[in-house]
C-alpha cells in the first residue's frame, strides 16, 4: 500500500514559515495534483516527501510507516524534476539504469576499471539491462538508447526522465512541474501520456503544476494551495462547480470566472448594476458581495431569451478572439468593469458588434462575501428552478 498521510506539516526558511499545518492524506494509487501560484509552496511540499527538505514540525507516512527519519533513496519515492536533471555525459540507458546500478553494485564494483574484473557485475548487468529496456519500450524510446540527452528533444527528454523515476519501482511518483519546459502542443500530448502512464501502473503520484488545465484533465483530486496552505481539496469538478473563495474561483477555469461587485437589495435579492436579480441571499440588506460568473455561463441575449426571465447586463463589445469552434468575447460593463464571455462559433457570435446584453442564468453564478468566502444563496422557488440552467452545480446550489 503507498497510501501517503501528512500530518501538521510545516516548513519555515529562518523566521519566514512557507508551509503551515499541512494535514493531508492520499490514497493509495491516487493522482493528486498540487496546484497554485509561484510561491505557495507546492514544490517545497513535495521536497519534503521526498527527503530532498527536512520538514520544520509535523510527520510524513507512507502506507503507514512514517519515513521522517529516512534519506531520499530509502523513501521508495521517484521524482522527476522540471529540468529533467540527466546527466549530459551518459546515454540514455546509463541515465534510465543509474538508480539500478548505485542499488545493486557496489562502490568498488563501478569503478572504471575494477568493473572490467567482476565477475558479479557481469552477471548482474545484463538483469539491469533487461529491465531498463522493458521501460523503454513502455516509453517508446528503446531507439534511443544510444544517444547522449544533448541529441534529444524535449519530450524526449522528457520520458527519459521518466523512465529514470520508473525503473526503481517507486511507491510514489512525486513530479515537480514536468511539462513547464515543452512546447504547448507536445504538453498536451505529453498530459495524455502521464494520464494512460498512471493507469497502467496504477501507483500514487503527487503532481505539482501551476497550470489549472494539467490539474483539471489528469487529477483524481486537486489541492489548491495559497501561502503555505490548502485552500480547498476536492475532485476537478468540485474545484470548478463550487469554490470555497474567490482565490480559487479565480485560480481555475479558463478563460478566468467574471466577478462583478454587487449589493443585497433591502429584501435580500441581490442588485447588479441597478438590476435585481432573482439571486436571494441570508446576508443583511446593503451588504456587499462579490458576483462570479463563468464565461462559459454568459452569452449576448436576444430579445426572446431575455423575455424568459434570464437576467442580463447591458455590455460594449470590445473584441473578439476566435478559436475556430469558439470564440472568447470581451465586453465592457458599467463600472467601470469588464468581463468575458465564451461562445460556440456560428453566425450568432458573428453578428455581435457595439453594445448587446449579456444574458446569463443566475443558477450559474456564484457568491462570495466581503471577505471573499463563498456565500450559498437561499434555496430557488419552484418558479425557478423551472428556468433552463448553464451550469448545474453539483449539490443544487450554484
Amino acid at each position: 500500500m503507498a497510501r501517503v498521510e501528512l500530518r501538521a506539516l510545516a516548513k519555515s526558511f529562518g523566521a519566514v514559515p512557507v508551509l503551515s499545518g499541512i494535514d493531508l492524506d492520499i490514497a493509495d494509487g491516487e493522482f493528486l495534483t498540487l496546484i497554485g501560484p509561484s510561491g505557495c509552496g507546492k514544490s517545497t511540499l513535495i521536497r519534503m516527501i521526498a527527503g530532498l527538505e527536512p520538514q520544520t514540525s509535523g510527520s510524513i507516512s507512507i502506507g503507514g510507516v512514517s519515513i521522517d527519519h529516512l534519506r531520499p533513496h530509502e523513501r521508495r519515492v521517484a521524482m522527476v524534476f522540471q529540468s529533467y536533471a540527466l546527466y549530459p555525459h551518459m546515454s540514455v540507458f546509463s541515465n534510465i539504469a543509474l538508480p539500478l546500478t548505485m542499488q545493486r553494485l557496489s562502490l568498488w564494483e563501478r569503478l572504471p576499471l575494477i568493473k572490467l574484473l567482476s565477475s558479479r557485475r557481469r552477471r548482474v548487468m545484463p538483469e539491469i539491462a533487461r529491465e531498463v529496456r522493458a521501460i523503454a519500450e513502455q516509453l517508446q524510446i528503446e531507439h534511443l538508447l544510444d544517444r547522449r540527452p544533448a541529441r534529444l528533444s524535449g519530450g524526449q527528454r522528457q520520458r527519459v526522465a521518466l523512465g529514470r523515476a520508473m525503473v526503481r519501482h517507486p511507491d510514489v511518483f512525486l513530479m515537480d512541474e514536468p511539462l513547464s519546459n515543452l512546447d504547448a502542443k507536445l504538453r498536451v500530448h505529453m498530459r495524455t501520456e502521464l494520464a494512460e502512464l498512471h493507469q497502467r501502473l496504477k501507483t500514487t503520484f503527487i503532481y505539482v503544476t501551476h497550470d489549472q488545465v494539467e490539474a483539471m484533465t489528469m487529477s483524481d483530486r486537486v489541492a489548491m494551495m495559497d501561502a503555505g496552505r490548502i485552500l480547498q481539496l476536492g475532485t476537478p469538478t468540485e474545484l470548478y462547480e463550487r469554490p470555497i473563495n474567490i482565490k480559487v474561483a479565480s485560480f481555475i477555469g479558463s478563460p478566468a470566472i467574471n466577478l462583478l461587485k454587487a449589493k443585497v437589495g433591502h429584501d435580500g435579492y441581490i442588485e447588479l448594476m441597478d438590476r435585481r436579480l432573482t439571486l436571494q441571499t441570508p446576508l443583511e440588506p446593503g451588504a456587499d458581495v462579490t458576483l462570479g460568473i463563468r464565461p462559459e455561463a454568459m452569452f449576448p441575449a436576444s430579445s426572446e431569451e431575455i423575455r424568459t426571465g434570464r437576467a442580463s447586463l447591458p455590455a460594449s463589445l470590445r473584441r473578439k478572439e476566435n478559436l475556430g469552434s469558439e470564440f472568447i468575447l470581451h465586453f465592457d460593463v458599467a463600472g467601470p468593469a469588464s468581463v468575458v464571455a465564451r461562445v460556440p462559433a456560428g453566425p450568432v457570435v458573428q453578428a455581435v458588434n457595439g453594445s448587446v446584453e449579456l444574458s446569463f442564468d443566475v443558477a450559474a453564478c456564484h457568491i462570495f462575501n466581503e471577505q471573499g468566502e463563498r456565500i450559498e444563496p437561499n434555496p430557488l422557488d419552484s418558479c425557478e428552478l423551472s428556468r433552463p440552467r448553464t451550469l448545474v452545480a453539483s449539490g443544487g446550489g450554484v
